[in-house]
């Protein structure tokens, strides 16, 4: 998977998570979950897309350990609606299946960058 296609993957995640946060019931703790949400999920793709425009491979080291950081985040707020019966089910399955996914590439492309500047 190239850096566009990428891209295209944590924006159609963004999206995902926005459709769904839609079919929260509208209670002031949903609210928070959403919110908490959205920030999160909407924020892997775009710190994904500003870490491909790095100034320096240290920059796109620390981009990366963010983007990493949102995901587990955005994985934390779609266990919570998992274990609490909140939103769409399907939706709600196939977001935390990508979000783990997305985890698991951010963090091998963090540890590979990482190895390989050690190597330089």
């Amino acid at each position: 998977m190239d850096k566009v296609e990428l891209e295209t993957r944590t924006k159609r995640f963004a999206l995902k998570v926005i459709a769904f946060c839609a079919t929260l019931p509208q209670t002031k703790t949903c609210a928070i979950i959403e919110y908490q949400l959205v920030k999160a999920g909407t924020s892997v793709g775009a710190n994904y897309r500003e870490a491909n425009r790095a100034e320096s491979r240290a920059d796109f080291i620390h981009k990366i350990a963010i983007v990493e950081k949102e995901c587990s985040e955005s994985g934390y707020w779609l266990e919570i609606c998992f274990e609490a019966d909140l939103g769409n089910v399907e939706a709600r399955k196939w977001l935390l299946g990508e979000a783990r996914e997305l985890l698991a590439i951010f963090t091998s492309i963090g540890r590979s960058t990482k190895a390989n500047s050690a190597r330089v």
